[in-house]
């Protein structure tokens, strides 16, 4: 069920409206007009439009959800993968909301894009397809009208804006560590590594058995960078020189080392993912204190 406007008001506003040009005309007649009181009308209540969800009282209506759906789907196949429509709609709602979130912390952080710098930014996206003709061709076959599209382009601008903000906050240099691994993908290699390691035999020696070409090196990772929550726990509970258990993840069974600890510069890639761990905690953090309703 979406969140349905519950009445309809256009004609008693036209009722209304035409009530008052009749009363202005009668005043304006030499005839006295007898002054009896009138209550004063209440304003017209908002008919919300139907919506996917409402996001600090903000619609993402069912037609944007849809369109963008559709637009999310028609991406997906070109990239020739296959998505259920139950995944489709989570993943397209949640980058929804997401967007949504970010746009609003960008008006609340008084980020404000006039209409002349939207219409620079339609103009140069014009400019760049072949022209306005060949945008409004592009709009048509991704499911806009211009109307949306200012719309979406808008909201983007905004979200941007606000996710380079929080970005812009991500340190160059933090607490790193040097990581070797020990990699199998089966349990008993590992085990059986582990016991090699508590035997004497050199760490390096068994990663290059399974890992011949990188010999197992990892480089400086900052926290968050393994992906893996018991990976990146494991790693840094280690003191330099030490390894770790057998830790299992979706990539096969692992055993850690760490060479050095301390701060270090991040590499282009840790940067990245840092940056994009930063935004992840920022928007779970903004879900936490928001209103966010989900049509049933």
């Amino acid at each position: 069920m979406f969140f349905k406007p519950r009445f309809v008001l256009t004609q008693l506003i036209l009722i209304l409206a035409l009530g008052l040009s009749s009363c202005a005309s009668f005043l304006n007649s030499s005839t006295p007009t007898p002054q009896l009181p009138t209550a004063t009308p209440l304003p017209p209540t908002a008919t919300p439009p139907p919506s996917a969800a409402i996001v600090n009282g903000e619609y993402i209506t069912i037609v944007e959800f849809q369109a963008e759906l559709a637009r999310y789907k028609s991406a997906q196949t070109a990239l020739g993968k296959t998505v259920s429509d139950e995944e489709a709609n989570k993943t397209v709602l949640e980058e929804l909301i997401a967007q949504f979130l970010l746009a609003q912390a960008a008006r609340e952080a008084n980020f404000n894009l006039t209409e002349a710098d939207l219409k620079s930014r339609v103009d140069a996206l014009a400019a760049q397809v072949g022209g306005a003709d060949a945008l409004s061709t592009w709009e048509s076959s991704h499911g806009y009208d211009n109307a949306s599209f200012q719309i979406a382009l808008k909201r983007s601008a905004e979200a941007a804006w606000m996710r380079d903000k929080i970005i812009a906050d991500v340190p160059t240099s933090m607490e790193q560590i040097h990581v070797r691994q020990i990699l199998t993908y089966n349990e008993a290699d590992a085990r059986a590594a582990l016991e090699e390691l508590k035997a004497g035999t050199d760490f390096d020696e068994i990663a290059a058995r399974f890992d011949p070409v990188a010999l197992g090196e990892l480089g400086w990772v900052p926290r968050g960078y393994l992906l893996d929550a018991k990976a990146d726990e494991a790693v840094f509970a280690l003191q330099a020189g030490a390894y770790s258990e057998v830790i299992a993840t979706e990539a096969g069974f692992h055993i850690f080392k760490a060479l050095e600890r301390g701060d270090h510069p991040l590499t282009p890639d840790a940067l990245l993912t840092v940056q994009e761990l930063a935004v992840k905690n920022w928007l779970a953090g903004q879900r936490a204190k928001s209103s966010i309703v989900l049509a049933p």
